[in-house]
């Protein structure tokens, strides 16, 4: 610690010039007008404003759209979005710039004599459809597979679950955010029995305390970070604590930043339990009436292998059992194991404990791309409902997504192998109702799921899948331990549809390649993090022959003799869309908004019950599907909140004296997730360029390098050369290395472990061994 503040003023320093520009236009709710990437300014006199949610990340900031000679020139933040309040990142200012690249894709291309070449969108949608049934034909229906995104707009979504569960009649239907928020869903399933969070927005402007699980806001959810500033600002007695493996810009402007050893954040959140329980900060009213204790199995593995498979099993265990569990945690233990003082530990538990302190958990990828992530997101859980600082506004444990429709498309429509729109193909009623809503016999949905996203790529290379079809995401960048998937897509017998934006290293492995229609050159919704649904109407027409990925998928479907599933026309195809697919959410515990309603709102939150969004779910005071006159934790059949007994269990991989540092990888401010769309905005591509390795000074002084100088990194996997960043964005603890995955000439994603969660399948992307060398 003591390097960090001998650096600390350096560090800010440089931190402030190297994001200069990017801080200005996050903190400046000014207006970009973007004309060939910046050139020259537009006449204002004649912009036309429309409303959407922004493309990026899964905070789903109000943006106005500025309309001139059918292009988009301006961007600016609603005032009238509830979200942010007319405040946008550096991204959602620059976010039109994302449809205009050089190198938009604008002609399908299909292989032919081993190289892309141009063909009519006839030519090629004939071909991906006349493939996907003769390898049905061939190899089952089990042998083709979607892989699509939490970018795609929700009727995307739903008419590729559709088409794959109800009319096809496989599983075989995964998306991208099984990456990055799969931990998070069975940490909601697994605590309450239903998926989403509790809360709202709403709660930044009533909490008191914020805690920020292993979460870099102020680079990744940079809007809602602003909001708890402001909330410091105003009111006195706001308290900020970042609690992470790394020193970021989070840290700097945290009242408190406590640094804590890769996965041991486990035993931290016990400790804290076990501070609550020991100093009699629990609420004993609210665990006798509203929750039960539960224990499941332990050394669960880590999904190293294929066709890992994993069930767990609740066993029911008293209050006192619990505590007997948490002994094993004293601070004093913990400190020991994870590096945060027992001084820290009792500081976080006392404000938790703190019945007159509103406090409000916020964490993203942190505890999900974790091998324990279910267990984490059940620990965070654990914390608030002993202390009964739950579903009440300012208090709230808030998982936060990271793409535009994670939530609305992939959670809510269904789009992973286990799921149904507001359902599971486990469930017999939910398939019922799937079935009779699109008009397929029952026995058409399969009660088993298939794939989970790593399976999928593992299915994929061992040749039990033979045809992918993959929209709107860039796997061969995002998947860990990349070259074994990228080398399974690259063999001889499989065929890869690809539909995009731009070209990509994904494009790159493609036998057809389908431009799509990006955004707001389509009509369609997104759903946020705070499940607020979003309707944007299209305003431009899409360049080129480019098409929606949904009317895409429609048209392969009724080459393939499915026509009377897929009735709607080009024309009303989204609010017929949402017409059918409203039906499976009528009612007060998940009813949603009618379409004319969504065109005229800035967004809705469900449950929609009686005209009205309902912001905090669990508690009668708010929530119309509530019993009685408090809580009421209706996902589970009892009505009570489960809490559960979760040990700390080490990685799957740590450092040794071969490969002696830690790993991790994630976002920076400027750029989103692959990099395929900002990396063509001129002016975020100059702040961040390129990836680089972060490493603390000490590191940096014993490997004899300097900013900018090239170290190689190696793992088990792969090895990889990139330049040294030292004391400028971020500050690694020693013995670790950070680097960001937005950099597809630098894949970093060749070095990592595709282990996963063994309950949510979700891959940790935060820790795996490498060695450092001057190269």
């Amino acid at each position: 610690m003591s390097s960090i503040q001998i650096n600390r003023r350096n560090f800010i320093k440089k931190m402030a010039i190297a994001s200069a520009a990017a801080a200005a236009a996050t903190l400046f709710p000014g207006i970009i007008f973007p004309n060939d990437q910046l050139k020259g300014l537009p006449d204002g006199d004649d912009i036309q404003w429309k409303k959407s949610p922004c493309r990026f990340c899964g905070v789903g900031c109000g943006l106005l759209i500025g309309l001139q000679n059918s292009k988009a020139v301006a961007v600016k933040g609603d005032p009238a979005s509830a979200v942010n309040k007319g405040l946008c990142c550096v991204k959602g200012y620059h976010s039109v710039l994302a449809l205009y690249g050089k190198d938009r894709l604008t002609q399908p291309l299909i292989r032919r004599d081993g190289k892309l070449q141009p063909a009519t969108m006839k030519e090629a949608l004939d071909l991906v459809a006349s493939k996907m049934k003769d390898t049905i034909a061939q190899h089952g229906k089990d042998s083709v597979a979607i892989y699509g995104s939490g970018q795609w707009t929700i009727p995307d979504g739903y008419v590729a679950s559709k088409f794959m569960k109800g009319v096809i009649g496989t599983n075989n239907l995964e998306a991208n955010a099984r990456l990055c928020m799969a931990s998070a869903v069975t940490g909601f399933m697994t605590s309450f029995g239903m998926d989403e969070p509790m809360g709202c927005y709403e709660d930044f402007d009533h909490a008191d305390v914020f805690v920020m699980w292993g979460n870099n806001m102020a680079e990744m959810h940079p809007v809602l970070f602003s909001r708890m500033l402001d909330q410091r600002l105003r009111r006195n007695g706001v308290k900020i604590i970042d609690f992470a493996t790394r020193t970021t810009r989070t840290s700097m402007a945290s009242d408190r930043s406590i640094l804590f050893k890769p996965q041991t954040d486990l035993a931290v959140a016990n400790a804290i339990c076990y501070e609550i329980l020991k100093n009699n900060w629990h609420n004993r009213g609210f665990l006798q009436k509203h929750c039960v204790f539960k224990s499941g199995k332990t050394n669960i593995g880590y999904g190293l292998e294929d066709n890992f498979k994993f069930t767990d099993e609740p066993k029911d265990m008293s209050l006192e059992q619990f505590r007997a569990f948490l002994e094993d945690y004293r601070p004093e233990k913990v400190e020991k194991l994870s590096g945060v003082s027992a001084k820290d530990i009792k500081y976080m538990a006392s404000l938790y404990g703190d019945p007159n302190k509103k406090v409000m958990s916020v964490w993203c990828m942190g505890p999900n791309q974790h091998t324990r992530g279910t267990w984490m997101n059940n620990l965070i859980y654990n914390i608030h409902l002993l202390t009964g600082k739950i579903s009440t506004p300012g208090n709230s444990p808030f998982s936060l997504t990271g793409q535009p429709s994670a939530c609305g498309t992939v959670r809510e429509v269904g789009t992973l192998t286990h799921a149904l729109p507001y359902g599971s193909v486990d469930n017999e009623k939910a398939r019922e109702k799937a079935a009779k809503i699109w008009g397929v016999p029952v026995s058409n949905i399969s009660p088993k799921p298939t794939y989970h996203t790593v399976e999928m790529f593992r299915a994929l290379d061992r040749g039990d899948i033979k045809f992918i079809w993959i929209q709107t995401t860039n796997p061969m960048v995002t998947m860990p331990k990349l070259k074994r998937y990228r080398n399974g897509a690259k063999k001889e017998d499989r065929f890869v549809v690809v539909s995009d934006v731009y070209p990509t290293p994904t494009t790159d492995v493609a036998d057809v390649v389908l431009p799509a229609a990006m955004w707001i050159e389509r009509e369609g919704m997104f759903g946020n993090s705070e499940r607020r649904t979003q309707h944007f109407e299209q305003m431009l027409q899409p360049q080129g022959e480019a098409i929606s990925d949904a009317w895409q998928m429609i048209e392969v479907a009724r080459r393939m003799g499915y026509e009377k599933y897929f009735p709607w026309t080009k024309e009303n195809h989204v609010g017929k869309i949402w017409e059918e697919y409203y039906k499976f959410h009528e009612g007060d515990k998940h009813g949603i908004a009618p379409y004319e309603v969504l065109k005229k709102e800035p967004g809705v939150i469900w449950p929609y019950v009686n005209g009205k969004s309902t912001k905090w779910r669990y508690h009668a005071k708010y929530d119309p599907a509530a019993k009685g006159d408090s809580f009421d934790f209706y996902g589970k059949p009892d009505g009570k909140a489960w809490i559960w007994a979760r040990p700390y269990e080490p990685p799957p991989e740590s450092p040794d004296s071969e490969y002696p540092f830690w790993l991790n990888t994630g976002r920076v401010l400027e750029h989103w997730h692959s990099g395929s769309m900002t990396r063509r905005v001129a002016v975020l591509h100059q702040a961040v360029p390129h990836a680089y390795a972060e490493l603390h000074p000490s590191d940096a002084t014993k490997l004899g390098v300097k900013t900018g100088d090239k170290v190689k990194l190696t793992s088990r996997r792969g090895s990889i050369v990139m330049p040294a960043s030292v004391n400028e964005r971020g500050l690694p603890t020693e013995g670790q290395v950070f680097v960001p995955f937005f950099d597809e000439s630098l894949l970093i994603n060749e070095l990592t472990l595709d282990s996963f969660c063994p309950i949510s399948r979700q891959p940790d992307y935060k820790k795996c061994a490498v060695k450092v060398e001057k190269a």
